[in-house]
């Protein structure tokens, strides 16, 4: 299965989210990926599947439980296909980047102007 046919299911997509904080039981995964998302423990475990056989986690036995955890290695090829576009993104937040520095100096100019002591004319009575 292609990288993108895996992550393109909101499903596995939210528990890579979650295993990304840290290597988690197919039980703690199963039950707020159930609340989440109201579909049934054989369905998570279909998706928890999915996800080992296509690479994304690892998983490992400690008893009587399976713990899972994010496996980059496939994530690398998302990386590589992306970094084609990457440059109409750095293009972009460059220029956001610039407009908001613009806007910065442009307030600090504004705030000068506005708090700036007026020179004051003294009359003198003499």
């Amino acid at each position: 299965m292609h990288a993108f046919d895996v992550l393109g299911d909101p499903v596995r997509r939210r528990i890579l989210e979650l295993l990304a904080a840290g290597e988690q039981s197919s039980g703690e995964v199963t039950a707020i990926i159930r609340a989440e998302f109201g579909i049934s423990q054989p369905a998570v475990s279909q998706h928890l599947r999915v996800l080992r056989e296509s690479g994304f986690t690892t998983v490992r036995a400690e008893g009587a439980r399976r713990l899972y955890a994010v496996d980059a290695a496939p994530l690398k090829e998302v990386d590589a296909w992306l970094e084609r576009f990457r440059g109409f993104w750095n293009q972009r937040l460059d220029a956001l980047g610039t407009e908001l520095a613009r806007g910065r100096r442009a307030r600090r100019t504004r705030d000068q102007k506005t708090t700036a002591p007026h020179p004051t004319t003294e009359s003198s009575d003499d």
